[in-house]
């Protein structure tokens, strides 16, 4: 089962394109725990609610696995990993706990796509950072490099982050040819 996980700053379009890569690729993929969380305990949060939020995060990608395993698909897909997660306890507190350290370490991906923040940034209640986009990204390429794992890094529009991510994934499940967006989704 290959395992594909996009992450990156707010607002640059990771549960869109998850979605679109699942739908494309006919499989399932794990939604962002964090959003679920919030939604449900408010905007407000401490160090104890992200290790919820990592293991609600863990939860989901497994049982993305299973589903996807009960369908006999080879891949899936992740709206965001463990590495926001770190980033954001590190950002909000200065600290992140071992235990999702250690689960980052283990926990590796086929391939990780970092979305850039070229996107307009869309306002949402759950969003704190509107003017630190760059920043964060910065720090999930470092950590990306850091850590050595095969990734990507994804820009554009919808359509061509779509594009830039199939090509990669093709790769990945070693297909040929080039695939390109329908005109339904071209902007």
């Amino acid at each position: 089962m290959l395992r594909v996980a996009l992450t990156g700053p707010e607002s640059t379009g990771k549960t869109t394109l998850s979605r679109l890569l699942a739908e494309h690729y006919t499989t399932t993929w794990a939604p962002e725990y964090a959003r679920y969380y919030l939604e449900q305990h408010g905007p407000g949060y401490t160090l104890a609610d992200l290790e919820r939020i990592a293991r609600g995060q863990l939860r989901a990608e497994q049982n993305a696995m299973q589903a996807a395993q009960l369908q006999g698909r080879p891949i899936i897909f992740c709206d965001t990993d463990l590495l926001v997660i770190k980033i954001w306890a590190e950002h909000a507190f200065g600290v992140c706990p071992q235990w999702i350290l250690e689960q980052i370490e283990q926990q590796q991906y086929d391939l990780v796509l970092l979305l850039n923040v070229d996107l307009p940034w869309e306002p949402d209640p759950l969003r704190e950072h509107p003017h630190h986009r760059q920043y964060f990204y910065d720090l999930y390429l470092r950590e990306l490099r850091e850590q050595m794992s095969n990734f990507a890094e994804i820009s554009g529009d919808l359509t061509e982050r779509l594009e830039q991510a199939c090509f990669h994934i093709d790769t990945l499940l070693g297909k040929t040819g080039y695939w390109r967006a329908p005109a339904s989704l071209r902007v």
